[in-house]
């Protein structure tokens, strides 16, 4: 066989090719994975070693142990946070799912409009918590807002002063809240329910079950996954609300509305107690890691299992 007459090969550079195609993403993706290692993964272990020094106004490197949480726990406007925190969360997970899931199963019932109903309802939770505390802060002063409107119009008894009354002023964050992500778990129970299998609901037609009876026995226990979706969202979206408290109230009046993010940041920030608002920044990443950890475990399991 002559030299001629043996096919030329082109193919050896392909290899090279494959390599640089399979790391051209790994090289792409790590700027943004050196980004977050750093400045969300590296920050919360520098959050957690300045819980444990007795920096003030600055950064101190000394290690003290325990002694600022031990500190926390002693501060009453640290216990009012998480009364607070304990009303508002309750709450706001409490209204949001009921809601959510009333308007969720109105729209299911195939009516004309629910293309137009759907956006409105969702609309809110495209504002930001600032705009959205800013709004419903003028709505509810009582100068400005809802009450005076009621007086122009000849009802000058109607009064409304919750946002000014220490008792009453945390219900008008609940109030807010619920507005702004009440369309977004609606949106959530809707496609829980689109996913439901229709034979199904006609079998329980047939057999005689009522509307209230299929619901209750059939859809709703089929919801669970979706309940425990919306019950992390609205819960860790409730521990770490700040936007919204200092856009309506600021933490007041007095410190009706205090929130452990404005406990934290009043203390790292206003009162010049790093070490202590460190702490409390880390009991709060403790609070969110309670609610996140089991339900990303359960999902891997299940995963695992199927």
């Amino acid at each position: 066989m002559t030299l001629a007459s043996m096919p030329l090969t082109t193919d050896r550079p392909q290899p090279r090719r494959r390599a640089l195609g399979d790391w051209l993403p790994r090289l792409v993706l790590a700027p943004s994975f050196a980004a977050v290692l750093l400045f969300v993964y590296g920050f919360i272990l520098f959050s957690i070693y300045l819980s444990m020094t007795s920096s003030r106004l600055l950064p101190v490197y000394d290690f003290i142990g325990f002694g600022n949480y031990v500190r926390l726990f002693s501060l009453p406007n640290w216990w009012v946070a998480l009364k607070n925190l304990a009303i508002f969360g309750s709450l706001y997970i409490a209204i949001c799912c009921a809601l959510g899931l009333l308007l969720a199963i109105l729209l299911d019932q195939r009516i004309r409009a629910e293309g137009l109903i759907r956006p409105i309802f969702l609309y809110p939770m495209a504002l930001s918590f600032i705009v959205t505390g800013t709004a419903w802060k003028w709505m509810l002063d009582p100068g400005i807002g809802i009450a005076q409107t009621m007086h122009a119009l000849g009802w000058e008894s109607f009064s409304f002063t919750w946002i000014k009354d220490g008792e009453m002023a945390i219900y008008t964050i609940v109030i807010a809240a619920v507005w702004q992500s009440s369309g977004f778990i609606m949106a959530m129970f809707l496609a829980g329910l689109r996913g439901i299998d229709g034979e199904m609901l006609k079998a329980a037609q047939i057999d005689g079950a009522s509307a209230f009876q299929t619901y209750r026995r059939i859809v709703i226990p089929q919801l669970k996954p979706v309940f425990l979706s919306a019950f992390v969202v609205l819960a860790h979206l409730a521990i770490k609300s700040y936007d919204l408290v200092v856009a309506m109230t600021n933490g007041g009046p007095g410190r009706a509305t205090e929130m452990p993010s404005t406990f934290m940041y009043s203390y790292t920030f206003t009162r010049s107690q790093m070490g202590v608002g460190a702490s409390s920044a880390v009991i709060m990443l403790m609070m969110i890691s309670a609610v996140l950890i089991p339900y990303l475990y359960s999902e891997l399991a299940g995963k695992a299992r199927s």
